[in-house]
């Protein structure tokens, strides 16, 4: 099953990213967005944002196929 990196904005400007195995982008966010699969989280760095939100991401950092979960 492929991994996913998962990146999560939280704490006003901090952000996260952990790995999940899952058949999908979009599975793997749905997955960690729910709390259904534990993970580790990781700090990233910081940047400005006014939501919460998670989604899977590439290489280069860029949501894959746009999916997320939370607030814009």
């Amino acid at each position: 099953m492929p991994k996913f990196t998962i990146l999560s904005r939280v704490d006003a400007y901090v952000d996260y990213t952990c790995e999940v195995e899952a058949g999908s982008a979009e599975e793997a966010v749905d997955l960690v967005f729910e709390g259904l699969t534990p993970v580790t989280w990781q700090q990233q760095g910081v940047t400005e944002f006014d939501a919460v939100r998670m989604s899977a991401i590439d290489d280069q950092g860029d949501d894959i196929d746009g999916y997320s979960r939370g607030k814009g």
